[in-house]
């Protein structure tokens, strides 16, 4: 009998030991990890985002109105001209920019 209780203690104290053990895990450093990872898709998104914009934009662009073939933007982008005569650019997160026809540089060929 004695050796009985003595197994069913030793086997209760296994378990609570293990409980304990498996309670006590340090998981700030799974947290830190899966915000890095959730950061960097955000970004890889963000980027793929912008970059399907300005190709969109700049389709776009060529398709509808005329481009400037003897100027350039302030670094070196194409330059367009719309039905209403404004001179613009599209800029890497596919937005069009307007500028004055003073703000336009000549294109180096």
């Amino acid at each position: 009998m004695k050796k009985l209780i003595g197994a069913a203690l030793f086997a209760a104290a296994l378990f609570v030991a293990g409980q304990v053990h498996a309670q006590s895990k340090d998981t700030t450093s799974f947290k830190s990890k899966v915000h890095k990872t959730t950061k960097q898709v955000s970004d890889a998104a963000t980027k793929v985002g912008q970059k399907t914009s300005e190709l969109a934009v700049k389709g776009a662009s060529a398709v509808v109105d005329k481009q400037y073939k003897g100027k350039c933007g302030p670094n070196g982008e194409n330059i367009y001209i719309n039905s209403h005569s404004q001179y613009y650019y599209v800029d890497k997160k596919g937005h069009k920019v307007y500028l004055k026809e003073s703000e336009l540089k000549d294109k180096k060929m």
